[in-house]
């Protein structure tokens, strides 16, 4: 299945790694989903991935179909069971990730602008931009070093 760069992607970051069992009952679930998921009777060319144990992306190609508010709606439904069912947060946005020696780590926003601060994050630190809204930018712009990131923006008076 081959989706188009302009697809439109949603990125639900946990604010833990989820376990192999989990990753693999998440998955089979979201599958299950995927391959059901329609706007207004239309089915999408959608898949759900897990990458690094934390974060759940949704994609969907509209050259088949368009994305429409209760679908979208049907979405968030699915997420927030996984969350129910997983107890995890997968809708903090005050959560922020970023890579250390190629592992993922999820902090507060409040932790992380003190690792910041004592120059534990650095400028070349990558930290993943979930606000990315297409495959392309998901490919080139969600994993990119904090000095290239919103996140520079956000804590630009401790660097």
């Amino acid at each position: 299945m081959s989706f188009s760069p302009q697809s439109r992607v949603w990125i639900y970051q946990s604010n833990r790694k989820f376990t192999s069992i989990e990753e693999t009952e998440i998955l089979k679930k979201l599958e299950s989903f995927t391959n059901q998921w329609k706007a207004h009777g239309n089915e999408l060319l959608a898949k759900a991935e897990i990458r690094y144990g934390f974060f759940i992306i949704l994609t969907v190609d509209e050259t088949q179909a368009n994305v429409t508010g209760c679908s979208i709606d049907s979405s968030v439904r699915i997420i927030k069971e996984i969350e129910q069912e997983y107890n995890v947060d997968l809708f903090n946005r005050f959560n922020i990730a970023y890579k250390v020696n190629d592992a993922v780590v999820v902090n507060s926003k409040e932790d992380f602008e003190t690792l910041v601060n004592i120059k534990q994050v650095t400028t070349d630190t990558i930290v993943f931009n979930n606000m990315v809204q297409t495959l392309a930018e998901l490919n080139a712009k969600w994993e990119v070093p904090f000095q290239n990131s919103w996140h520079s923006t956000v804590f630009a008076h401790l660097l």
